[in-house]
């Protein structure tokens, strides 16, 4: 179980940057505004929490016009996109070796 805690480092395993992180690789590129929107933030503590994920190379970030305005796009870098695949890679372990704990009327039953 110590795995558990040390194999993700606390930037990556925040559950509010986890979530921008999901958000951001299932759009692929996200305007700030999106993600404020989505996730009901303040611009402060997006921008934080974006910020860290930026300085830890999981995140990139660009600036582009928008009609007449500039917005900031955020997209996942390669190694964001491999940390969240090890990420899902260990939940599908996880619930995988639980399953082996679980009788089929989904009840727990004793372990080995």
């Amino acid at each position: 179980m110590d795995k558990l805690y040390t194999r993700f480092d606390g930037v990556f395993f925040e559950k509010t940057r986890l979530s921008l992180l999901t958000l951001i690789i299932q759009e692929e590129s996200v305007s700030f505004n999106t993600l404020k929107q989505q996730l009901n933030m303040s611009d402060g503590a997006l921008y934080t929490h974006l910020e860290k994920l930026v300085s830890a190379g999981y995140v990139a970030k660009r600036r582009e016009i928008a009609g007449t305005s500039v917005q900031t796009l955020y997209s996942a870098s390669e190694e964001g996109k491999e940390r969240f695949r090890e990420y899902l890679d260990f939940l599908e372990d996880m619930i995988t070796s639980h399953k082996s704990f679980t009788d089929d009327s989904g009840t727990k039953g004793e372990t080995p």
